[in-house]
């Protein structure tokens, strides 16, 4: 049955809610196709919702749509609507309701060997750090309980491992207590129970009729909990030794990338002779061992990695020049350099945008510009990278969006221009898009702290790693 409605836009997340909303839409009768795991395409149509525009997003990215009106309402977790909340309260975000599923919680935790000393309300003379995906609510918990002083080091993910040589607690999401344990952590404090949730914009709220859509959503989410999670089973317990034996100044941290670079670089440690033992990790360790001696290992997201070991919390790490770049445009006296460029990995970034936009190079894309009364919409991971490109090329009153991925499906009704990674450009063009610009190309390279002595051990240190892993790149080449 197809019902009429004024014309209404929805966001619809990707990543770990998209099978069981996509389950949840069917049962509704919705009739939406491509709205599924295999899916490339982010512009969703509905068979019993004609009128009604579905669009994919990161989930992250739902919550702050919703709020600034482009869509009048969303499903999304709970954490990422909070997290906006912590930070903007007065934001024009309604919650609807709890859709029973994808639920778990967010944990404030600690190394076992230091969880006691953050149990308590430190004394003032204490600084408390805390690492997060999500820094507002990790802000809100410091404020809570009346830490006097302490900093919140926002990280793209895996923050369980930054406990305790970089920080002293970590806010992370977890299925049960269990998972927390099998990170080698202990949990300090539940701070958020969360799941699935259907949320509005408060001006479409107040001001749409928004009763059939809500309620073909909220009359059939009962079948879909998730219960069996909260006493889901420990799993392999991860060993952790938090504290290196020798003494830190003599220590080289190495952080290496998680995600779908891990498998090049153990191509490349191995014809290196290094090898790493649990990398990757079936069981999610992010601590794996190297066979060298001195030599500290974490995994962590490429992302982060710049600022890291700007901040001495590594030495040397494994990332990407795209991700140095954006590094750099933000701290240009940041003491990060590039050791080795390491070869594989190889991307553009690339400025992209509507084919429907009479624009085919930056020039063109200026002389529209000029012609504007409305700012530029700038959507793309790579904020700094965004802005400095949009003044460079001088396209005049322009705003910058962040994303978190899945930054075509911002184009067009949500952005007008895109500075995206690209491989080949095959999937640009599938969306109906267009490369306008090749900014850089972008490998992974080993990065470095330039204030690490050349002549004192750790020094020593990190130049026969860099001279080994420079061997087997010119090697392979």
């Amino acid at each position: 049955m197809v019902i009429k409605i004024s014309n209404l836009k929805i966001a619809l997340p990707k990543g770990r809610l998209l099978d069981k909303t996509s389950t949840l839409l069917r049962e509704a009768g919705w009739e939406l196709d491509g709205y599924d795991s295999k899916s490339r395409f982010y512009h969703i149509k509905s068979g019993k919702f004609p009128r009604l525009g579905a669009k994919v997003f990161h989930e992250k990215d739902i919550p702050i749509q919703v709020a600034v009106g482009n869509y009048d309402l969303g499903i999304c977790g709970l954490d990422w609507i909070e997290e906006l909340l912590a930070g903007y309260p007065s934001s024009a975000l309604v919650k609807i309701s709890a859709l029973g599923y994808a639920g778990g919680s967010l944990y404030m935790v600690a190394c076992p060997e230091t969880a006691s000393a953050t149990q308590a309300t430190p004394g003032p003379d204490r600084l408390v750090s805390i690492v997060s995906e999500y820094p507002n609510l990790s802000e809100s918990f410091a404020l809570q309980r009346r830490f006097s002083r302490f900093s919140v080091f926002p990280v793209w993910g895996g923050a369980e491992v930054y406990p305790p040589e970089n920080a002293d607690l970590a806010l992370v999401r977890a299925a049960s207590e269990a998972e927390i344990y099998g990170y080698g952590m202990v949990p300090v404090s539940k701070v958020l129970e969360y799941g699935a949730f259907l949320i509005a914009n408060r001006h479409s709220w107040e001001s749409k009729n928004l009763g059939k859509i809500v309620s073909s959503i909220c009359d059939h989410c009962a079948g879909l909990s998730d219960k069996e999670n909260d006493a889901s089973p420990a799993g392999e317990k991860i060993t952790v030794s938090c504290l290196p034996a020798s003494p830190a100044e003599n220590i080289v941290r190495l952080a290496l990338p998680d995600g779908h670079q891990q498998q090049p670089v153990v191509e490349l440690l191995g014809r290196a002779g290094i090898s790493v033992a649990d990398y990757p990790s079936a069981s999610g360790n992010r601590r794996p061992l190297i066979d060298i001696d001195g030599v500290a290992v974490k995994v962590i997201r490429p992302q982060d990695m710049p600022v890291q070991v700007a901040n001495g919390n590594f030495d040397i790490a494994i990332t990407g020049r795209d991700w140095l770049t954006e590094h750099l445009n933000q701290f240009p006296s940041s003491p990060v350099r590039e050791l080795i460029d390491l070869g594989f990995g190889r991307v553009r970034i690339v400025a992209v945008v509507s084919q429907a936009m009479p624009a085919d190079d930056t020039a063109g894309l200026r002389r529209l510009c000029a012609e504007r009364e409305t700012p530029l919409r700038v959507a793309s991971e790579y904020v700094n990278v965004a802005d400095k490109f949009a003044r460079d090329n001088h396209l005049g009153h322009y705003r910058i969006v962040p994303t978190w991925g899945a930054t075509e499906a911002f184009l067009p009704e949500d952005a007008d221009l895109l500075i995206e990674n690209t491989q080949t450009g095959q999937t640009i063009a599938e969306h109906n898009l267009k490369i306008i610009e090749t900014l850089f190309e972008s490998t992974a390279c080993l990065i470095g702290n330039a204030g690490i002595k050349p002549g004192t051990r750790k020094g020593k240190k990190v130049a026969s790693i860099v001279a080994t892993l420079q061997k087997a790149v010119v090697d392979i080449n």
